[in-house]
């Protein structure tokens, strides 16, 4: 993340997801939650250990080739064969008089049968298979390596042209210096800063991981796993922390072992900024982040001078109403829709951020007569979005002060993760799901660990929540003695609701 300002990055490592929140000035700027993969209707899968898949490479077999839907099912070892869009495939060469706008027929690109190599971009959830890609994209600390193009793309970040044209020079004399197959880069903004050195050595590394993933493929004779991701810390190591990072907090040992062992062969500079949290508290009540986050799942975002903005996602688009509430400007009406709109479009590019949300977005601003005042806003709008590292697009505004933005779906968004539509209600409010509750617990059994060294523990909870938690296995109760050196029985109370749980130690007979 580059700009001006410092921030620090809070690492909690649970036994069920992991929670990376970096924060500004004590606010929360960015959020990453990164759960065990599991079903989402019931306990988690492959014991509940397994990490998420996504960046995972992949031996696939096409299993079936739908035209109507211009997309394919792929077999690729998971319990459900993960699916495969038009857009995601290599498309083949245009012919002569061929339209090269036009999108090929899914037939043309692929066909029953046929092995090829994917990547996952979005877990497996519920009933839906992984979905998945042709295009394999190698993210290291300054570019990601696009093994299967030829072309050297910037970060839409790196936006002064002179710094554009070094690091493409820089970068076209790199890949012409080694003796590799031609391949294609995209720098990061990261590369801005880093000597030659460490860019040859960026390619170099990730070259070579290439030719173990297709020396992998070769071997194979079924489908499954070529190549797995970082996991979530050390993904976060590698995209969040730079030179304006001063401290990096991890609460969990072995996560921190495991960090400062990545720092040290990746970016030993950072070395000094990896920090373990032993404080009596959890580490997200610093800056009060586990009740920003709760904050989130509301619909209402407040602003600095009373007014709000409203966030509501259908299944189309997600809305953005801008109420300026109490405020009121003494300079009349202009002035309070100018101000308040202000306020919302410095507001909005974060919460869109923190939410996770994607696809179209739709903002009604307070209407404002002047043109001025209506450019002054949408500057404010494009600063904010271009905090985000994920790609977003946004329209000028109509005549009825609607703006339309475009951003990227790469997860989950927030709100889905961690809730779910209420069942007694229709669906009209949502309710936090059994694996949220679960990781609560989970998170408390740590804390009440760390507060009773070497004492067995009892967990109270629903049914369902238990069952959840029974459904982790064996293993991972060798990882909560691992770090925690406590064993925890858990109870099941059917008086219990969902939201209910309890932690205590467990009688000592005499």
């Amino acid at each position: 993340m580059s700009g001006a300002m410092q921030h620090e990055v809070l690492i909690n490592a649970g036994i069920g997801e992991t929670r990376v929140a970096v924060v500004r000035n004590g606010r929360l700027h960015d959020l990453v939650v990164e759960r065990r993969m599991e079903d989402a209707s019931g306990p988690p899968a492959c014991n509940g250990l397994e990490p998420s898949l996504v960046g995972s490479v992949m031996l696939g077999r096409v299993q079936r080739v739908l035209p109507s839907m211009q997309a394919a099912f792929v077999e690729v070892g998971l319990e459900r064969a993960g699916f495969l869009a038009v857009r995601d495939t290599k498309k083949p060469p245009v012919a002569e008089g061929e339209d090269c706008l036009q999108t090929p027929c899914i037939s043309k690109c692929i066909r029953e049968g046929e092995s090829l190599m994917v990547q996952v971009i979005k877990d497996p959830i519920g009933d839906k298979g992984a979905r998945l890609s042709c295009n394999v994209t190698l993210p290291g600390r300054h570019l990601v390596l696009v093994p299967l193009q030829k072309e050297i793309t910037l970060s839409r970040r790196i936006t002064d042209e002179a710094d554009r044209a070094r690091l493409t020079e820089t970068m076209a004399q790199i890949l012409a210096a080694g003796a590799r197959e031609p391949m294609g880069v995209i720098l990061r903004t990261a590369a801005l800063k880093a000597p030659v050195e460490e860019l040859a050595a960026d390619v170099d590394a990730l070259a070579d991981l290439w030719k173990a993933i297709q020396a992998r493929a070769r071997m194979a004779n079924k489908p499954g796993i070529l190549h797995r991701d970082i996991d979530a810390v050390q993904r976060c190591l590698r995209d969040v922390v730079d030179e304006e990072t001063y401290r990096v907090l991890i609460d969990c040992p072995l996560a921190l072992g495991a960090a400062r062992a990545y720092v040290e062969r990746v970016m030993p500079h950072a070395a000094a900024k990896i920090t373990p949290y032993r404080g009596p508290a959890p580490l997200f009540d610093l800056y009060n982040v586990e009740a920003q986050i709760e904050s989130l799942l509301q619909p209402r975002a407040g602003l600095p001078s009373g007014g709000w903005i409203t966030i509501e996602t259908t299944e189309a688009l997600t809305a953005v109403d801008v109420n300026s509430g109490s405020y009121t400007s003494g300079q009349g009406l202009e002035a309070t829709s100018v101000h308040t709109n202000m306020e919302a479009a410095a507001e909005i590019g974060r919460q869109l951020r923190l939410r996770g949300i994607g696809g179209v977005i739709v903002v009604d601003f307070i209407h404002m007569a002047e043109a001025e005042n209506v450019q002054k806003v949408l500057d404010t709008l494009s600063a904010s979005l271009a905090e985000d590292r994920v790609p977003t697009q946004m329209s000028g505004m109509s005549e009825f002060g609607l703006v339309e933005i475009t951003r990227k779906r790469v997860r989950e968004p927030l709100a889905k993760l961690l809730t779910e539509h209420c069942g007694s209600c229709r669906g009209s409010s949502r309710v936090r799901t059994v694996a949220t509750i679960a990781n609560e617990a989970l998170r408390r059994v740590a804390r009440e660990a760390r507060a009773n060294p070497g004492r067995r523990l009892v967990a109270y909870a629903a049914p369902d929540v238990v069952a959840w938690v029974n459904g982790l296995g064996e293993e991972t109760k060798r990882v909560v003695r691992l770090r925690l050196g406590a064993e925890v029985a858990w109870v099941a109370r059917p008086e219990f609701t969902r939201e209910n749980y309890d932690v205590g130690l467990e009688a000592v007979v005499a």
